[in-house]
C-alpha cells in the first residue's frame, strides 16, 4: 500500500505518514511523522502539481509565440492567457471527477513501470486490488515464477533516515513503522485467503515493500515478515525470487490461472 510522507503540497504543512493513492481506501493514518516544514522553494520542487504547471506554461508560451508571429504581440498575449485559463478549467473539472482515494501516486507509477519490464521474465502484475469487505487496497499483486507477492509502494521523506533494529522493526527517522509492516502482512494474508478460496488450493502470498525517497542502507531486509527494499532494486528483487524459488517455482499455466482468479477475487479499484 503506497503512502507518501512529506510536507503538504504547498510545502508549508506538517508531514504525516499517509498519502492519497490509487485505491487509497484504507484505514486511518498510522504513525505520527511530523518533521520540520520544508522551505517554500524546496517544497515547490516536490509539489506533485509542478509538472502540470510546467506543461501549462509551455503550452501557453507556445501558443503566444505562434500567434504573435502571425497577428502581433497583443493577440499573442491573449492567446497565451486563453490557453492557460482553458487548461486550468479542464484539469479542475477532470481531476475533480476522480476521487482522491483512487488516484495513482508517483511511487505506484514508478513501481508499475518497473514491473512492466519484468514481463519478459514471466511476471504479471495487477494494480490497486481491492480486498473484499474492507477499505484496503493492495498496490500491486505480482505473480510470476518466484511466487505471488502483495507489494506496497511507499514514498517517504528523503530527509529522514531509514533504519532497522535487531528486533526486526523498521524506523523512518525516530518513528516506528511497525503498523505499516503489520498492515502489509495483513494484506498478504487477505490476498492468500481469497486466492486460495477462488482456486480451491492453498496459495501463499509474500508481503513486500518498495520504498522511494530516502536511502535504504541494505539490499533486501525481511523485517517483521515483510521484504523491504529500495524501489530502484525492485527488478533485482524479483529476479532473485525466481532464482531461489526452487520447487515452489510457478510455471506459465499456474501464473495465468492465479492471474485470472485474482482479477475476480481481488478486483481493481474503480
Amino acid at each position: 500500500m503506497d503512502r507518501e510522507t512529506g510536507p503538504d503540497a504547498d510545502g508549508t504543512g506538517p508531514t504525516v505518514p499517509v498519502e492519497p493513492r490509487a485505491g487509497g481506501r484504507r484505514e486511518a493514518p498510522r504513525g505520527g511523522l511530523v518533521p520540520a516544514p520544508r522551505p517554500a522553494l524546496g517544497g515547490l520542487a516536490g509539489d506533485p502539481r509542478l509538472p502540470i504547471w510546467i506543461a501549462r506554461a509551455v503550452m501557453a508560451v507556445a501558443a503566444g509565440v505562434a500567434i504573435t508571429a502571425w497577428q502581433g504581440w497583443r493577440f499573442g498575449l491573449t492567446a497565451a492567457a486563453f490557453v492557460a485559463i482553458a487548461d486550468t478549467i479542464y484539469r479542475s473539472r477532470t481531476t475533480s471527477m476522480i476521487p482522491a482515494g483512487v488516484r495513482v501516486s508517483s511511487a505506484q507509477r514508478r513501481t508499475g513501470r518497473r514491473l512492466f519490464l519484468l514481463r519478459m521474465q514471466g511476471y504479471v502484475a495487477l494494480h490497486s486490488c481491492v480486498i473484499p469487505n474492507s477499505d484496503s487496497v493492495i498496490d500491486h499483486l505480482v505473480i510470476g515464477p518466484g511466487g505471488v507477492f502483495a507489494l506496497d509502494s511507499e514514498r517517504w521523506d528523503r530527509r529522514l533516515p531509514v533504519r532497522s533494529v535487531t528486533s526486526g522493526m523498521l524506523y523512518h527517522g525516530p518513528f516506528s513503522q511497525k503498523a505499516r509492516l503489520d498492515h502489509a502482512t495483513w494484506e498478504s494474508r487477505q490476498a492468500a485467503f481469497h486466492l486460495s478460496r477462488a482456486l480451491g488450493q492453498k496459495i501463499t502470498v509474500r508481503p513486500a515493500m518498495a520504498i522511494y525517497g530516502p536511502t535504504i542502507p541494505w539490499i533486501v531486509a525481511t523485517l517483521n515478515g515483510v521484504d523491504v527494499f529500495a524501489g530502484r532494486r525492485l527488478r533485482k528483487y524479483f529476479r532473485r525470487q525466481t532464482r531461489t524459488a526452487g520447487v515452489g517455482r510457478l510455471d506459465p499455466e499456474q501464473i495465468e490461472e492465479i492471474q485470472v482468479a485474482a482479477t475476480i477475487a481481488l478486483p481493481p479499484a474503480r
